[in-house]
């Protein structure tokens, strides 16, 4: 799963990389520990030049309150065993929670990096995954829904990360799953209402493991009330070998707070 991520890029350079105008700016806050029922940028079908502010964690139209799903399993009700060579369909177009999103409302969901832990200790063990040849941020495949609650009339805006099996770099870290990440040619198809879905379901694999790398942080970010700096600082070594922790030495150079 994909439950806990990193946006730390300026609101004026995501806009630029991915060719938008945020809506509401002044709603953006940078954070390094994007948790469940914040709000977090993404890019939808419905408004691909615009830069939006959703809530992370998933409710279906029709629900009669409000559900927090973060993140839609790209096999549905198959390859339960999660087997990294799965090949097969992409059952998520058949359950009922995702089957309208995944045909009509797709979204961009823009992260920078995402941390994950060993299936076991979970974020007991946590570490950071991000692209290795610096290309941030980049975009989970995502979906969304409105949905209104009736008690209050208010309108919520929210969306899932869709996952599919583990990569190489996962499973060094043992565990089990990974979020699809969509390559800059995909983006703009992801979010195409064009698109027939079984173009939609061929991108639905893992992103190519050689391309990433992790290194482990401080079980500090387990508390979704954390947030800063100083949750990506690395406290032991990468999986693979590299001359720099590009994201957090970045983090310091750029700072945090500003647009």
């Amino acid at each position: 799963m994909c439950g806990r991520y990193v946006n730390i890029t300026k609101v004026k350079a995501i806009e630029k990389r991915f060719n938008v105008k945020a809506e509401k700016p002044e709603d953006y806050q940078q954070n390094t520990n994007v948790s469940t029922g914040q709000f977090a940028p993404v890019i939808t079908n419905e408004d691909p030049n615009a830069l939006q502010f959703f809530k992370f964690g998933f409710t279906p139209f029709w629900a009669k309150k409000q559900f927090y799903v973060i993140n839609a399993r790209s096999e549905g009700d198959f390859n339960k065993e999660d087997d990294p060579n799965y090949s097969g369909a992409m059952g998520i177009a058949k359950k009922p929670m995702f089957r309208k999103s995944i045909r009509e409302k797709r979204c961009l969901v823009v992260a920078d990096a995402f941390i994950e832990g060993p299936k076991k200790e979970k974020l007991n063990k946590p570490y950071v995954i991000y692209k290795k040849d610096g290309d941030r941020p980049f975009a989970f495949a995502g979906i969304w829904d409105e949905w209104v609650n009736q008690d209050t009339g208010e309108i919520v805006k929210s969306f899932a990360v869709i996952t599919t099996v583990s990569n190489s770099i996962t499973q060094k870290i043992q565990h089990h799953r990974s979020p699809v990440i969509l390559s800059r040619e995909q983006e703009a198809l992801w979010i195409d209402n064009q698109l027939p879905l079984s173009d939609v379901s061929s991108m639905l694999r893992p992103y190519p493991g050689s391309e990433l790398n992790a290194y482990p942080v401080s079980v500090d970010i387990k508390s979704p009330k954390n947030h800063g700096p100083e949750l990506l600082k690395p406290v032991g070594e990468r999986i693979k070998k590299e001359y720099d922790y590009l994201i957090y030495n970045e983090l310091k150079l750029e700072g945090m707070g500003q647009t």
